[in-house]
């Protein structure tokens, strides 16, 4: 685990990369990726720059770490991010198998900034039925074909 000088360290570069993304045009995000006291993936937010909500700074760190490493899993890595991470980046981060996060602003400065997650909070914890984007399951009986094509695939990889 790095020392501490050397997480505000990683916690300043992050920062670094918010403040680089506000000044060209993105929001005020950034995050890296840490593994045995080495970045091995950065990214800011580019949400608005690429047309894609999903292009979160975390998400893109994640992405970078991915390509770096040549793998779908950050296991024993670390996320340094300036501001603690949405419910999207919160998943993709359990996902990557990331070990640990550490931000710096809450969700609660960044409802003041004027970025509010609030009700993404409050919908996944709602049964789907209650929720205020509709869920509705089609064709249930069909569903299963790909996941029996997975189970009898010999040479996948178990994610």
């Amino acid at each position: 685990m790095p020392e501490p000088e050397q997480k505000r360290g990683f916690m300043r570069e992050a920062m670094a990369l918010a403040e680089a993304s506000v000044q060209n045009g993105g929001g005020p995000f950034g995050a890296v990726v840490v593994r045995a006291g080495r970045v091995v993936g950065r990214g800011s937010n580019r949400v608005t720059a690429d047309n894609d909500p999903t292009a979160h700074a975390e998400v893109m760190a994640i992405r970078d770490a991915c390509r770096t490493l040549g793998s779908y899993s950050l296991e024993g890595c670390e996320l340094y991010v300036n501001c603690e991470p949405c419910p999207m980046c919160l998943a993709a981060a359990y996902w990557a198998r990331l070990e640990r996060i550490y931000h710096a602003a809450t969700r609660q400065d960044a409802a003041a900034a004027g970025f509010d997650d609030a009700l993404i909070y409050q919908e996944v914890c709602l049964p789907p039925a209650q929720r205020r984007m509709p869920l509705e399951q089609l064709l249930p009986e069909e569903a299963g074909t790909a996941f029996a094509a997975w189970g009898d695939k010999a040479d996948r990889v178990d994610y």
